[in-house]
């Protein structure tokens, strides 16, 4: 018998999980399929902080996720494990978090880098970090992917995932992203930060084999953004937030809408979940919310598409949760990762449908 054998044997699906361990499973990243990578980064957040704790508040919101999945044969048998929060990470980013904010106030305040020599240096420092950062998630996330396991990333802001992003573009020829996101996220260097949150999707879309991005939810945009989308030559494809809804008042049912969707999506898809994509009622305290959104429901559904159209989930993220004062954001945040890692493996037939 496998020790993977033997630690399902042993655990009671039923009973009190094993603390300490996402959704109480038993299982650490040898023997689980999917592996989850811990990301607590937010130094170039230009909004409300607290996303460098999503990962610990989701981590802690996990054990209370009823294992059960209606439709998966024993979903949790798959096996999902996330590797230890990495203290070095959460230590360098409180350090170039308060050099970001002192950067920040600075701009807002109409100083310039002219005046100030001290402000050139601070974002060149952070630049540097942050690619470091990107080299480590790369390094950690190949590392997996060579042991045949499924990869995600757990941040932290949205700039925690490119390292992955490179990762997967290395390994497959083509494929897309489905982003769900309140914002494009396609701003260059934003405040001064190449690798800033509102810059993730510039920078993936750098990687030569991804074909195409559709983004879902957009409702926050700036127009040198909507350029970027109109001069993609249908890279880029946004389905905005406000023409969602209006096609739903036209009559135009959910499930059309996603089937509309998904047939953008090449073969192979990465999902890259903001939660803020989400209604704000779903995560109150996320960096920067914004009206309006998708239901959690609907998101669930739309992923489901995904899977149910063929396609592949080759990864994902999920970030931007912030816990603020509750438990409410680490909650909805541990219950939508339990989703995008089931029907990740539905997709890649680590998991069967009843």
């Amino acid at each position: 018998m496998s020790s993977k054998e033997q630690l399902i044997n042993d655990f009671d699906p039923n009973g009190v999980g094993h603390q300490g361990n996402i959704f109480g499973l038993p299982f650490g990243a040898e023997d689980a399929e999917v592996v989850l990578l811990p990301v607590p980064w937010e130094v170039t957040v230009s909004y409300n902080a607290g996303t460098s704790d999503g990962p610990e508040a989701i981590l802690n919101a996990s054990t209370q996720v009823d294992l059960f999945v209606k439709g998966i044969n024993n979903a949790w048998r798959m096996g999902i494990a996330m590797t230890h929060i990495p203290k070095e990470i959460i230590q360098e980013n409180n350090k170039y978090r308060s050099l970001a904010i002192k950067y920040i106030k600075a701009l807002e305040e109409g100083k310039t880098s002219d005046r100030n020599p001290e402000l050139k240096v601070i974002p060149k420092s952070i630049n540097e970090i942050s690619e470091k950062l990107n080299i480590y998630v790369k390094s950690e996330a190949e590392k997996y992917l060579k042991k045949g396991k499924l990869v995600g990333v757990v941040g932290g802001d949205h700039s925690t995932p490119l390292g992955l992003i490179r990762a997967l573009n290395e390994k497959y020829s083509s494929f897309g992203i489905l982003q769900f996101d309140a914002h494009a996220d396609l701003r260059e260097a934003y405040e001064g930060f190449k690798y800033s949150h509102a810059s993730i999707m510039y920078n993936a879309l750098h990687c030569e084999n991804l074909t195409k991005l559709v983004q879902v939810g957009v409702r926050d945009c700036c127009e040198q953004e909507m350029e970027i989308v109109k001069n993609s030559k249908g890279r880029i494809v946004t389905f905005f937030d406000e023409e969602i809804k209006e096609a739903s008042f036209h009559g135009t049912t959910w499930k059309k809408m996603c089937e509309t969707i998904v047939n953008q999506l090449p073969e192979q898809v990465y999902i890259s979940f903001d939660i803020d994509g989400l209604d704000p009622k779903y995560c109150p305290n996320t960096g920067t919310p914004v009206p309006g959104g998708l239901g959690y429901d609907e998101a669930v559904f739309l992923i489901k598409v995904v899977v149910a159209s063929g396609k592949k989930i080759i990864g994902f993220d999920l970030n931007e949760v912030a816990p603020g004062d509750s438990e409410w954001d680490g909650n909805v945040g541990a219950r939508l990762l339990y989703v995008l890692c089931n029907w990740m493996g539905v997709s890649q037939k680590k998991l069967v449908l009843e």
